[in-house]
């Protein structure tokens, strides 16, 4: 009867392993416990030239910097091309180096498809870094590395 119990166990979990298998993404880029980060090959992330230091208030530090509409189309391309299903919605064509702390706005080397609901919390350390850098807690350099690292590091 034991034996019996743990067969059951066995294919049910070899099941599970197949289809979790069936719905992972082609080429989704690395994945720390079944997290997806970012690239450092294809989202390296790349800043905006006229975002510095000595720019700060006049840039990301002032209200309505970070509108923007560019990333919807760009958001269908990449997950195509990273082989990423599901609907658009559940993801955020996000920016690694994030317009509140400099990123670039349209450069695709900036720019990759995450999954929510880690967006939604990666967006409240964004503005929590963009509120300490403008609060002169941070420098540019610190805070983008600190959001760097967190994206390729835990997605």
């Amino acid at each position: 009867m034991r034996v019996a119990v743990v067969e059951t166990v066995l294919l049910a979990g070899g099941a599970l392993v197949v289809v979790v298998l069936l719905l992972q993404p082609r080429n989704p880029g690395p994945r720390t416990r079944g997290v997806l980060r970012a690239s450092w090959t294809l989202t390296p992330g790349v800043v905006n030239p006229a975002v510095t230091q000595a720019t700060l208030r006049s840039t990301v530090c002032r209200k309505g910097w970070t509108r923007t509409s560019y990333t919807n189309a760009l958001k269908l391309r990449q997950m195509r091309a990273r082989g990423l299903r599901g609907p658009p919605s559940a993801y955020q064509e996000d920016h690694l180096i994030s317009l509140e702390l400099g990123g670039n706005p349209t450069d695709t080397r900036n720019l990759w498809p995450e999954p929510y609901p880690r967006a939604a919390e990666v967006d409240r350390v964004e503005n929590e870094l963009n509120a300490r850098l403008c609060a002169r807690e941070l420098t540019l350099d610190q805070a983008q590395r600190m959001e760097s690292a967190l994206k390729h590091r835990d997605g």
